[in-house]
């Protein structure tokens, strides 16, 4: 027998895990004309299956090595695995997490009775910290994904399904470090080859995807903030390698489709998964369409709930366009008393306004952000052909990112007074003193033009920012010393209202 299969038949899970429901989704089925099904492992003890490869690791320690201790770091799903499971077996635990970690995620980990140590403002930070603190007291790193117990214990997710629904056809995974899908893939593919095994990575957090194409492992510079539960710059050795040789496809979302997800999970089980759990259904929905399949037994693995209650509005925000059934656009139209009702009696009659921003800025003529509720792509087709019937100029700013997470919140157009101005998107930790920190950095070397800040309940938020200077190297050295990751900003949506 395969050591690999030996090894995830023989997991220890169930002292702390449940054999989570595979749950047949009516609604959805109708909807994508194939049969779905929801892996609901955001039911577990600790809202995720991130407590099943913890707790086969731990219990799999010898009795010497639980003496020692065990230590990880983590910021969610990881560390609450890890401190069930240390309280479970009676071993000494210590969990290094971000400084940047929410209040609710921290207690959430000292229920357990383990030690909490804080450090860093970012998961590289607080790596290092644990390789310290490893050699210096000896204690057993319990790593997230890439050991080889861990990922036999994340394959029982894999286990249940085939016991579940023998007949399944494709399981559409999400990726972070690799461990979930390594676990399911190796498995399945080790007792029933013909199932499709589909990897789900957000857009902005593809290692695994750029990897599998490279043929090696590759990092990524920066990874996006929205699904942290998938926010992983580098894929495991391991985890690699079993991906590389039984996962069949690896495919992106993006935050719209992955916001739109978390809403059919909703209206089909009430339950609300976190960025990361909704992956997998945003990929199965994709790929149907993408491949126009009919009748497949699918599954989606909801891998994690732990998310907290401020992001609801920004997914609730996100959830129109990802569906498709809002299309966001960019209107010019001439500046005089009437042109707004004109607008809306001929061209909008008949749709629905989600969102309308407008603020004079040239006496000519007017651009307005709009936001209008679309059924489908041949609605806003037919949408748009009517601006254009009407002499309308317009952009698609549908899928312009700036425009969703700053523009539609701050509609003013272009400052005349500002010179030399140049725009970034900027990513801080979320704690007390970090803007400050970084404006102590930046000194009077410039002056700060336009500024921009919305909280998501996330560890870190974005913010956009606009600079008077001429001097563009030594501003983004300034952003290297504070260590903060930006992004000069090109986009339609800027060069039109900021």
């Amino acid at each position: 027998m395969d050591i690999a299969l030996k090894d995830t038949l023989l997991a220890k899970v169930y002292d702390v895990a449940i054999e989570s429901p595979l749950e047949h989704a009516p609604k959805l089925s109708e909807v994508m004309d194939n049969n779905v099904y929801l892996k609901r492992e955001d039911l577990q003890p600790v809202k995720s299956f991130k407590l099943r490869g913890a707790y086969n690791k731990i219990a799999h320690l010898s009795e010497s090595e639980k003496k020692k201790g065990i230590i990880c770091s983590s910021a969610g799903n990881h560390a609450q695995g890890v401190a069930l499971s240390a309280k479970k077996l009676g071993i000494d635990a210590l969990i290094v997490m971000p400084s940047t970690t929410p209040d609710i995620k921290i207690e959430a980990v000292k229920s357990y009775g383990v030690s909490v140590e804080l450090y860093g403002n970012s998961y590289s930070e607080t790596s290092a910290r644990l390789q310290k603190l490893t050699k210096e007291t000896g204690r057993i790193l319990i790593h997230p994904f890439d050991d080889p117990l861990v990922i036999a214990g994340q394959g029982t997710v894999a286990r249940e399904i085939l016991e579940q629904l023998p007949n399944v056809d494709y399981i559409f995974v999400p990726i972070g470090g690799g461990g979930l899908i390594a676990g399911v893939a190796q498995y399945i593919k080790l007792i029933e080859p013909s199932i499709k095994i589909i990897g789900v990575e957000s857009t902005d957090s593809n290692s695994m995807e750029l990897s599998l194409k490279a043929k090696k492992r590759v990092e990524l510079e920066h990874v996006g903030i929205f699904a942290d539960g998938v926010a992983v710059k580098q894929v495991g050795k391991n985890t690699f390698k079993i991906a590389s040789k039984f996962v069949d496809e690896v495919m992106t979302v993006s935050t719209d489709q992955t916001c739109a997800a978390i809403k059919s999970i909703f209206e089909q089980t009430r339950g609300i998964v976190e960025p990361a759990g909704a992956l997998g259904l945003a990929g199965l929905e994709n790929y149907v369409k993408r491949n126009n399949l009919k009748d497949k037994n699918m599954v989606a693995i909801c891998s994690g709930a732990n998310m907290s209650f401020e992001r609801l509005q920004f997914i609730a925000e996100r959830t129109l366009v990802g569906s498709g059934r809002e299309a966001l656009f960019c209107v010019t139209m001439p500046e005089k008393p009437g042109a707004l009702q004109i607008f809306c009696d001929k061209v909008v009659n008949g749709y629905s306004i989600t969102e309308f921003n407008y603020r004079l800025n040239k006496r000519k003529e007017a651009n307005i952000f709009a936001g209008i509720k679309v059924g489908d792509e041949s609605h806003k087709s037919a949408f748009m052909k009517q601006m254009e019937k009407y002499g309308y100029k317009y952009i698609d700013l549908s899928d312009d990112e700036l425009a969703k997470d700053h523009v539609r919140h701050m509609i003013g157009g272009p400052s005349e007074a500002a010179k030399n101005e140049v725009l970034y998107e900027i990513i801080f930790p979320e704690k007390p003193g970090a803007l400050a920190g970084f404006l102590k950095n930046l000194g009077a070397f410039s002056n700060i033009s336009l500024f921009h800040y919305r909280g998501v309940g996330a560890d870190v938020g974005k913010v956009l920012v606009g600079f008077e200077t001429t001097d563009i190297e030594s501003l983004e050295n300034i952003f290297i010393k504070s260590k903060i990751d930006f992004s000069r900003v090109k986009s339609a949506s800027a060069g039109v209202f900021l």
